[in-house]
């Protein structure tokens, strides 16, 4: 997928920030709630104000939902163009913070909050600290054991590597090879199946580097420490884009599959609220509007499906 450039620091810059601010890997941004923001050349975000309550839809929402006047959104803010941070360092940004907005407004709330959390513990927040999680999670058998899933975009895996591909790094052919991916993705699985097939024909395995911040990550690539890393096709896309020529993308995009809005397994009701809002905003083009703004509208979806069903 292509995505288009928007102005927000240079991977480079970012990377130079989380080794400044954040050397340990596994160190949080600050969390920060989220409302609709203007669009500034600085700070690309889809303006969700103009979304009006749906009735029909309203009257699905759980109580303690619209008693507390938002919808509470865990994310990690460092997944662009999906979600993070606008140049201010606190304000969150990206489709899935916008998707999470528009859902709200149409389920007659006040708005969203989106408050930064390691991917990995997203799904065990579900229900107390967080009533949905919209972070680029694939829909995966594992996951729907787990979670209600609600679909909105499709997307693919893809490889970046170092400008020129100074370690000739062959997507074809991993083995041997360090490639850094985020904590708890599909990408961390699939990388993990790719070296166990490595091992099985009796050569090297992939030296994986796990991360919490898709930030670190990048750095780690351009400066050679990591031969490649492996993330959502769009973020790839977007990281290249802002990289200054530090990075390019190598081999095709694989392993397409939708991604989804996760509710938990408890909450059947809010779970058809979601569905009813996101099927609301794909009829009326707001699905398409927001990830047209970066650059991911190839990937958008017509049917908001529960996955699985309830």
């Amino acid at each position: 997928m292509k995505t288009k450039i928007i102005a927000i620091p240079s991977v480079l810059a970012l990377g130079a920030l989380s080794i400044t601010a954040c050397s340990n890997p596994d160190e949080k941004p600050a969390a920060a709630g989220t409302s609709s923001s203007s669009q500034t050349s600085s700070d690309l975000s889809f303006d969700t104000s103009s979304i009006q309550a749906v009735p029909e839809i309203e009257a699905l929402v759980p109580e303690s939902v619209k008693k507390a006047g938002t919808l509470k959104n865990g994310a990690s803010i460092d997944y662009a163009p999906a979600e993070f941070f606008k140049s201010d360092g606190k304000t969150p940004t990206g489709y899935d913070v916008n998707m999470a907005d528009a859902i709200a407004h149409v389920m007659g709330l006040k708005g969203a909050t989106t408050e930064h959390a390691e991917f990995a513990t997203i799904i065990p927040s579900l229900g107390s600290k967080f009533d949905v999680g919209i972070s680029g999670f694939t829909i995966t058998a594992d996951r729907e054991k787990e979670v209600n899933m609600i679909s909105f975009i499709e997307t693919g895996t893809a490889f970046a590597v170092a400008k020129g591909n100074p370690k000739h790094f062959d997507p074809t052919h991993v083995c041997g090879t360090t490639v850094g991916v985020q904590n708890g993705t599909f990408q961390f699985d699939y990388i993990t199946h790719l070296s166990k097939e490595c091992t099985d024909k009796g050569e090297k395995a992939v030296t994986i580097m796990p991360h919490d911040l898709q930030t670190d990550i990048a750095v780690r690539v351009a400066s050679g420490q990591y031969d490649a890393t492996l993330a959502d096709s769009p973020v790839i896309g977007y990281t290249i884009e802002r990289s200054e020529g530090s990075l390019e993308q190598v081999g095709d995009v694989v392993e397409s599959a939708p991604q989804g809005i996760i509710v938990s397994k408890d909450n059947e009701q809010l779970t058809k609220a979601i569905q009813a809002a996101v099927q609301y905003l794909m009829d009326n083009g707001y699905v398409e509007k927001i990830l047209s703004t970066y650059g991911s509208n190839q990937g958008a979806l017509k049917t908001a499906q529960i996955i699985p069903q309830v």
